[in-house]
């Protein structure tokens, strides 16, 4: 867990999202994650964390339900949503917060 106190304590912001493998939501999520990363590059980490894998990371930031999304910046959680969430919401929100 300490390795992922360091990655949400960058400077630029850190989207984290918890999802599961059974989860067909969550898999609509990986192209639209794909998509933001291309079109912001560097400026924003992205993060996938597999619930069932890490269920006390999950359970730390009270995840009930995935895909559940926290955007972090310099550790503080700046957004969270769960359910999918669209590629220009995504990038808007990012934008807004670098």
């Amino acid at each position: 867990m300490s390795q992922f106190s360091e990655l949400i304590n960058q400077d630029k912001p850190v989207l984290v999202d918890f999802h599961a493998e059974w989860c067909g939501p969550c898999k609509m999520m990986s192209p639209i994650l794909k998509d933001v990363k291309d079109n912001l590059g560097e400026s924003v980490s992205i993060i996938k964390i597999d619930v069932d894998k890490n269920q006390a990371l999950a359970a730390k930031y009270q995840v009930r339900g995935v895909p559940t999304l926290i955007l972090f910046k310099q550790g503080k959680q700046l957004w969270r949503q769960s359910g999918v969430v669209q590629k220009e919401d995504l990038i808007n929100l990012i934008n807004n917060n670098n």
